[in-house]
């Protein structure tokens, strides 16, 4: 399916909905090492990255929930869907990922139950001006594959480890190869 076609609810929450395993399965076994590793020097850490990810998603479940259940009716979706400082994970990555797959649950579970007047229930945004709810989720949607297609790409670039042998005290381990001098 492309991103470029327009979601319907259920495509949109059916994308949403996927989001946690996606991630959980990309990230799986990942340590500190590989979480610290960048790219390059203007690219995020992969686990900077995926903080941004979990922790924009959950900023967007609360906004949809907000809007529901209290009838928010402004609100600033560009600095909750992609804020602009990136920030490194600041517990383990399981348990933030845990948490945003809860939180992302209970926003599933409640879009489910939304009617055609819900999805089409206008919020008036600063910088897009009027979008509808079905609008966040599609936009949300697409921020978030883009981002699990980023952490997808990293991941295939980590480096291999390497077996440098045991550890030395620091004197030259003989080798077979002749000296160059």
């Amino acid at each position: 399916m492309e991103l470029e076609e327009e979601l319907s609810p259920a495509d949109a929450v059916l994308l949403m909905s996927s989001v946690p395993e996606r991630i959980s399965d990309l990230v799986y076994g990942l340590d500190e090492a590989k979480l610290r590793y960048r790219h390059g020097p203007a690219f995020p850490t992969l686990g900077g990255l995926i903080a941004h990810l979990l922790e924009s998603g959950t900023r967007v479940d609360a906004l949809l929930r907000r809007a529901h259940l209290e009838g928010l009716d402004t609100a600033d979706l560009s600095s909750t869907i992609d804020p602009l400082q990136m920030q490194e994970l600041d517990r383990p990555l399981q348990d933030a990922v845990d948490d945003f797959a809860r939180v992302r649950r209970r926003t599933v579970d409640l879009l489910h139950g939304w009617g055609k007047n819900e999805w089409e229930r206008m919020v008036s945004d600063p910088h897009a001006g009027e979008v509808t709810l079905l609008d966040i989720c599609r936009r949300v949607s697409r921020h978030e594959m883009a981002h699990i297609v980023q952490i997808r790409n990293l991941t295939a670039l980590l480096p291999e480890p390497e077996d440098l042998g045991p550890p030395t005290d620091g004197q030259r381990i003989p080798s077979a190869a002749p000296d160059i001098a």
